[in-house]
């Protein structure tokens, strides 16, 4: 099967929900990869803004919060410190049931990481761990006869900054608190350096081209998919939307 190869720089978090969700609603198999500028936090569909977010400080230090489409918890995402990418694909394309599709699409991401010398392998229901430490999560979604999933590779963690942005109690925002988080989470920087996005992103695409037994074109996004797109923007921008819960 060919797949559309979408390798797109830095856009801020309303536009790259959208985006996400038009290749949702258009369906043709794609692969994105995409970063935040600035920096944001995407909240899981089912939570609360005010619930999860400290939106005062946030504010002040310009950084974005959106609601996804897909559930899951609250992340952040540092402008500097991950890659996001996006899968899309018909239904009919993966296994009915989300934890095997997910085993799938994670296991392609864990086969490329391995590709740059990470020895990553697939947990739990959707997190890539390296020696037991996380470095990747996903969400998904299904609608309209196709599947979203979408999810981040950590390239660099500040655990403490994460922690300031979101609601984490006191108790766990103590010192001893981050050390055990910063010894639960890895990132490819921790376990083999600096690395350029390119090589990264060209060893995941191998690790799909694999696992999945599927070519790639680059290419853009449609002129159906960017007006949609930009439609779409307006609702993630929203009060409505984004405090909805």
């Amino acid at each position: 099967m060919k797949f559309r190869l979408i390798i797109h720089g830095y856009r801020n978090a309303y536009e790259n929900m959208a985006i996400d969700e038009a290749l949702l609603l258009s369906g043709k198999p794609t692969l994105r990869f995409y970063k935040w500028k600035p920096s944001a936090i995407s909240i899981g569909y089912f939570q609360s803004i005010k619930n999860e977010v400290n939106l005062e400080l946030c504010e002040r230090q310009g950084v974005d919060v959106v609601r996804r489409i897909t559930g899951g918890g609250a992340v952040y995402h540092d402008s500097e410190g991950e890659i996001t990418y996006s899968f899309v694909c018909p239904q009919h394309f993966m296994p009915e049931k989300i934890l095997e599709s997910y085993k799938i699409i994670c296991g392609a991401l864990a086969r490329g990481l391995k590709k740059i010398g990470l020895e990553a392998e697939q947990a739990g229901i959707n997190d890539i761990v390296v020696d037991g430490k996380k470095i990747s999560g996903s969400a998904q979604t299904r609608k309209y006869g196709n599947i979203l999933q979408h999810g981040t590779l950590l390239l660099q963690v500040n655990v403490r900054k994460m922690f300031s942005l979101l609601k984490v109690s006191k108790e766990k925002i103590s010192d001893k608190n981050i050390k055990s988080v910063e010894e639960r989470v890895t990132s490819i920087e921790k376990e083999i350096g600096k690395i350029s996005d390119e090589e990264i992103i060209k060893a995941l695409i191998e690790g799909f081209k694999e696992k999945l037994s599927i070519e790639f074109k680059e290419e853009g996004i449609g002129e159906e998919e960017t007006e949609i797109a930009r439609k779409l923007v307006k609702k993630y921008e929203s009060k409505e939307w984004n405090f909805k819960r």
